[in-house]
C-alpha cells in the first residue's frame, strides 16, 4: 500500500484545466522529487503562530495485486491502533478549526481556497459608524480577522513587488491569416470609399425562397434572438442590389467599438448613444463574437460548441447595412448625404479584456503568454477603427461585478472571503510567471471566485496601445459620466464626428434614468467591508498609477471616488 503524504499542486498558465501532482515520501518506493515544488512542502498549517507539517493521507491506492483485503490481514490490535489514531487526529484538527484560535490555513494550490476570514468587520482603525451598515455582526470572541489582515497584506506586497509592464511582441499578418483563414477569405482588404463604416458588396447566391439566416448560430443557440432575426428576414429581400443577373448584399463591420469594461456603465452609454439618429448598433447589444462566439464559447464552463463563422457576426449589422445601402443607391444628393452619415457601432464589454479562449486554439508560447490577442485581428481588418472605453474605480467595479453575478449567499462577508481567495491565487501565478501570462491565464481566471483581473486596466490598455494609436481611443470614467451625462455624451459625439441633436433629442438622451443600475435587493446588502476596500486599493494602486501615467490624467488614480 502506498501513502502519498506530501503533494504540491502548481498552476501552469499554458495548460488549461491541468493540475500537475507529484508525490514524495512513499514508505516502500524510491524517492521522487516534485519538479514544481522544488523540495518545498507546499501545504502549510500554522497553529498559534507555529508552523507545523500537516500530515495527512492524501492518496491511498491499490497497486499490483494489493487490495483492501491487505488491511484486513493486519492484526486486530494494529487495526484498532490505526483507527484510533485517525480519530484522534480528526478530533484535534476539528477542535482547532471550531474554536476559532487557528491563525491560518494556507494552501498554495490555485484550485483550492484556503480557510479565510468570513467577517472582517473588527479590523484596525474601523469607525464604529461603519459597522452600523453591516447586516452580519461578528462574534466578539473571534479576532482571527485581525490576525489574517497582515498575511493578506504580505500577499499583496508579494504581488506588487513582481509587477512589470513589458511590451508584447506583435504577430505578423501572415501568422494571423494562418489562424483565421476563413475570416480573411470573407472580409476584404478594402471597403467602399463613400461609406463611413467599413462596408462592401458581397454576392448572395441563395434563392428567393432561401432563409438567409437559417444557419445563423445566434438564432440556433438562443431563443431570445429569434424575434430579432424575424425582423431581419422581413427587411432582407427589399435591400438586395441587382447587377448582371446576380444578387448582391451590403456587408458591414462596425465603425466604432465600445470595448469595455463590465460594470463600468457601458450599457448606459450604449442606451443613450443609440438614440442618436446617425448611430446604428448591431441587432444584439453584446454579440461577444471577437472574444467568445468565434471560438464556439457561450459559457466557458459549458464547454465549446461549433464556432460561429464571421458571416453570422456580419448578419447582426444587416439593418444598418440596409440603411447605408439606401443612401448609396439614392438618386438625390440630400438622401445620399443623410444615409452616408450613418455609422455602425458594437458594444461587447468583453472585447478589451477577454482572451480566455486562446489556450484552446493557439499554440502555447514558451512563456505562457498568448501569441494572439483580439485586437490583433480587429486591427488586421480595421486599422482605423475607433474605440471607446468606459472605466470606473476598480475596487467598486469588483464589488458591483460580484453583486451582479453571484447567485446566492451574497454578503460583505462572502465578498471578503472571495477577494482574499482570489489574491492568493493571483500571487501563486505571479510567483512563477509574467504579469501578462497570469492576466490572460484561462485556468487562473476560471479558478478565481471574483473577477479580480478585469480591473487591471493598465495591462489591457497597454496591449491595445501597442496595436492601435492612442488617438483612436476615447477613455471615459463612469464617475464623470454619472455626475455630468451631457458633458460625457458631447465628448462621445465629438470623438465620433456626429452631428448635433435637437433640444428634444438631447433632453431625451441626457435626462433618461441610468441603465443597468444596481438592483434593489443588492443595494440592501450595503457596501463592502472597509478592510476589503483597503486591501483592494492596495492591490489595484500600482495598476491605477501606471494607467494615470499613460493617460496623463490623475483622475484615473481614483483617490476620490
Amino acid at each position: 500500500m502506498r501513502h502519498c503524504i506530501n503533494c504540491c499542486i502548481q498552476l501552469l498558465p499554458d495548460e488549461a484545466h491541468t493540475q500537475q501532482v507529484s508525490c514524495r515520501g512513499g514508505p516502500h518506493h524510491s524517492r521522487q522529487e516534485c519538479p514544481m515544488c522544488k523540495g518545498e512542502n507546499k501545504i502549510v498549517f500554522r497553529v498559534d503562530g507555529k508552523q507545523m507539517n500537516l500530515l495527512a493521507v492524501l492518496e491511498v491506492r491499490a497497486e499490483g495485486n494489493e487490495s483492501w483485503s491487505g488491511f484486513l490481514r493486519f492484526k486486530k490490535g494494529k487495526r484498532c491502533s490505526l483507527v484510533f489514531g485517525l480519530i484522534i487526529m480528526t478530533l484535534v484538527m476539528a477542535s482547532y478549526i471550531l474554536s476559532g484560535v487557528h491563525q491560518e490555513l494556507l494552501l498554495s494550490s490555485p484550485f483550492h481556497y484556503g480557510a479565510l476570514p468570513s467577517n472582517p468587520s473588527l479590523m484596525d482603525s474601523e469607525n464604529p459608524s461603519d459597522t452600523k451598515e453591516h447586516h452580519h455582526q461578528p462574534s466578539v470572541n473571534n479576532i482571527s480577522y485581525v490576525k489574517d489582515d497582515p498575511s493578506i497584506k504580505l500577499i499583496i506586497n508579494s504581488i506588487t513587488a513582481r509587477i512589470e509592464f513589458t511590451t508584447r511582441q506583435l504577430p505578423d499578418v501572415e501568422d494571423l491569416k494562418k489562424q483565421e483563414l476563413h475570416m480573411f477569405s470573407v472580409i476584404p482588404h478594402k471597403f467602399l470609399p463613400n461609406s463611413k463604416s467599413p462596408c462592401w458588396y458581397e454576392e448572395f447566391t441563395g434563392r428567393n425562397t432561401t432563409d438567409p439566416y437559417l444557419t445563423n448560430s445566434y438564432v440556433l443557440y438562443s431563443k431570445r434572438f429569434r424575434s430579432t432575426f424575424d425582423a431581419l428576414r422581413k427587411a432582407f429581400w427589399g435591400h438586395l442590389s441587382h447587377a448582371h443577373g446576380k444578387h448582391f448584399r451590403l456587408r458591414c463591420l462596425p465603425h466604432f467599438y465600445i470595448i469595455g469594461q463590465p460594470k463600468c456603465g457601458t450599457t448606459d452609454l450604449y442606451d443613450r448613444l443609440r438614440l442618436h439618429p446617425e448611430v446604428k448598433f448591431s441587432a444584439i447589444k453584446e454579440p461577444h463574437w471577437w472574444t467568445r462566439k468565434r471560438f464556439g464559447i457561450v459559457r466557458l464552463r459549458d464547454g465549446l460548441r461549433d464556432r460561429y463563422p464571421v458571416e453570422d457576426y456580419l448578419d447582426l449589422f444587416d439593418l444598418a447595412a440596409h440603411q447605408i445601402h439606401q443612401g448609396l443607391q439614392a438618386s438625390s444628393a440630400k438622401e445620399q448625404s443623410k444615409m452616408n452619415r450613418i455609422i455602425i457601432g458594437e458594444a461587447s464589454a468583453s472585447t478589451m479584456w477577454d482572451n480566455n479562449a486562446w489556450t484552446f486554439f493557439y499554440d502555447n508560447s514558451t512563456d505562457g503568454e498568448p501569441p494572439f490577442l483580439t485586437q490583433d485581428f480587429i486591427h488586421a481588418f480595421q486599422p482605423e477603427a475607433k474605440l471607446i472605453v468606459m472605466l470606473r474605480d476598480p475596487v467598486e467595479r469588483l464589488y458591483s461585478d460580484y453583486l451582479y453575478f453571484a447567485s446566492s449567499n451574497k454578503s460583505a462577508d462572502d465578498f471578503h472571503e472571495k477577494v482574499t481567495e482570489a489574491l492568493q491565487l493571483f500571487e501563486t501565478c505571479v510567483l512563477g510567471y509574467s504579469l501578462r501570462a497570469c492576466v490572460y491565464n484561462n485556468t487562473l481566471n476560471n479558478a478565481m471566485p471574483v473577477r479580480l483581473q478585469v480591473g487591471l486596466y493598465a495591462v489591457y490598455l497597454l496591449d491595445w496601445f501597442a496595436v492601435f494609436n492612442k488617438e483612436q481611443f476615447l477613455i471615459l470614467r463612469l464617475e464623470d459620466h454619472a455626475s455630468d451625462v451631457k458633458y460625457t455624451m458631447h465628448r462621445v459625439f465629438q470623438f465620433l464626428s456626429l452631428g448635433p441633436l435637437s433640444e428634444k433629442q438631447e433632453a431625451l438622451m441626457t435626462k433618461s434614468p441610468a441603465s443597468n443600475a444596481r438592483r434593489p435587493e443588492d443595494r440592501s446588502l450595503g457596501p463592502m467591508w472597509p478592510v476589503t476596500q483597503r486591501l483592494l486599493r492596495d492591490f489595484y494602486g500600482p495598476f491605477n498609477a501606471r494607467l494615470a501615467q499613460v493617460l496623463a490624467d490623475e483622475a484615473f488614480l481614483w483617490k476620490k471616488t
